[in-house]
């Protein structure tokens, strides 16, 4: 497929590097392949119709932690970070500091990614959550991600705008407090911090990976997304300040709520519950805002699939927010902790939001980048039903099946009464993971068909994403 590396097909000259974008979307979409089979398959174990019995470099806790490793660092950073190799150039007027690095980064991140899946498989993950990267990687990432911060920052400080478009504001931010997260995460608890104080920093760090890594780009990449696709500026840019700010200020102290009713102190136990109450309200502003944004103009989520692929993650943002609220308080803690509740939560975080805001963003991407409009129509609302209905019902599924979990636990009924109670929703995770991956199915077809069909005469507007 021919794709231009800086010339728009409106023959503008726009900085952006057309074949990285592809490319990198082209890995976070097989690396959401690898992440929903392997998914899958740790869901089984729960039927047991495990796939790999006996097997043990493939055994469930290992398979488990593929799962999540390759869709943070696969799917979301990939796609995120063709994001913003497409928004900051366009942006800032200005092109990343240097494409060759830009490459570099795209093949060392691939090459990262599959030492972070043999070596888990291998037995070498680390034992912090969400941080089982293998020692002998971390390293590498620290450099990687230095090096993504100042390729983007370099367009960014050099743009001279003023004031500074909200989504640069996310963006700057999301770049510098990555790697100083990685690096407190995966070492502090690791050599320096044993027992409840090195708990307290993992969970500090669990948290800030989702709202201080994927949140700020995610968000700074709808502050780009929305305006462009909807053809009009965002509704208020003060309040897109205060999202921004109440995220940076409250977000940090909002770990410890992992770890509630355990023995670290209860005053940062208490912290955290306040904290996270604090951000779950100001992240109402940056709802307010997207709903003003699309003030007079809500036919555009019948007509443009993007949008209502974002819109549809910004609802279950609000959601997931008010759930989490809930699920801090001490009270709740004592019936939800440990159960199929905060798997379904997990779910809904990271892949019913952020994973919907990178499918918004693939559709309206991939007819620009490979210069034809989709192959079908139907095939997208197929994946955009498939996909919400599926996680829709999973999310609701496990929600449930931890309430029943939680409320069996404190009568101290028997384990295997659990399990009993248990099994019925664990079948139906199992059957809303399979609608998830076919709607994933139709669209990696859709995908194809699409860049392997007739190039389309003049260039593909916003128009060629509609639902």
């Amino acid at each position: 497929m021919a794709v231009a590396d800086a010339r728009g097909k409106e023959g503008d000259f726009d900085h952006v590097l057309r074949r990285l974008v592809l490319a990198h979307i082209v890995a976070g979409l097989a690396a959401l392949l690898i992440g929903l089979l392997t998914g899958l398959a740790f869901a089984f174990q729960f039927m047991q119709s495990y796939w790999f019995p006996g097997i043990e470099w493939l055994s469930p806790g290992r398979v488990r932690m593929v799962h999540t490793n390759i869709l943070a660092y696969g799917f979301i950073a990939n796609v995120f970070l063709a994001g913003l190799h497409w928004a900051v150039p366009r942006i800032t007027g200005r092109p990343v500091l240097s494409p060759g690095l830009s490459w570099f980064i795209f093949w060392a991140w691939q090459v990262v990614l599959a030492a972070t899946g043999i070596g888990i498989l291998a037995g070498h993950a680390q034992a912090i959550e969400w941080g089982e990267t293998p020692i002998f990687v971390d390293p590498v990432v620290m450099v990687g991600l230095i090096a993504v911060a100042i390729n983007f920052l370099a367009p960014i400080v050099k743009s001279g705008r003023k004031p500074l478009y909200v989504a640069l504001w996310y963006f700057t931010a999301g770049l510098v407090w990555t790697p100083l997260i990685y690096l407190m995460g995966n070492y502090v608890p690791q050599f320096y911090l044993p027992g409840a104080s090195g708990a307290a920093v993992s969970g500090l760090f669990i948290h800030d990976l989702v709202g201080l890594f994927v949140t700020p780009l995610g968000w700074g990449l709808l502050y780009y997304f929305v305006p462009v696709i909807m053809k009009r500026p965002i509704w208020s840019h003060a309040v897109s300040l205060i999202g921004f700010w109440g995220l940076a200020f409250f977000y940090p102290l909002n770990g410890v709520h992992h770890y509630l009713w355990s023995p670290i102190p209860m005053f940062a136990q208490y912290g955290a519950v306040v904290a996270t109450i604090g951000v779950e309200i100001v992240v109402t502003t940056v709802f307010i805002n997207f709903l003003a944004t699309l003030r007079g103009q809500a036919g555009a989520l019948v007509q443009s699939l993007p949008l209502r692929w974002i819109y549809t993650g910004i609802i279950f943002y609000v959601i997931t927010c008010i759930q989490c609220a809930y699920q801090t308080l001490l009270t709740v803690q004592t019936i939800v902790h440990f159960t199929d509740w905060v798997v379904g939560h997990a779910h809904l975080v990271m892949f019913g939001v952020f994973g919907f805001w990178i499918f918004g963003i693939v559709t309206e991407l991939w007819p620009r980048l490979v210069g034809r409009p989709w192959h079908s129509v139907r095939l997208n609302r197929w994946h955009y039903w498939l996909t919400t209905v599926g996680t829709s019902f999973m999310v609701i599924d496990l929600v449930a099946a931890g309430l029943v979990q939680g409320y069996l636990w404190r009568d101290l009924a028997p384990w295997e009464a659990t399990l009993r109670a248990s099994a019925p929703f664990w079948t139906a995770r199992a059957i809303s993971g399979f609608a998830i991956l076919l709607g994933q199915i139709l669209f990696f077809v859709n995908l194809w068909l699409t860049a392997r069909s007739s190039p389309a005469p003049e260039a593909v507007s916003v128009a060629a994403a509609a639902a």
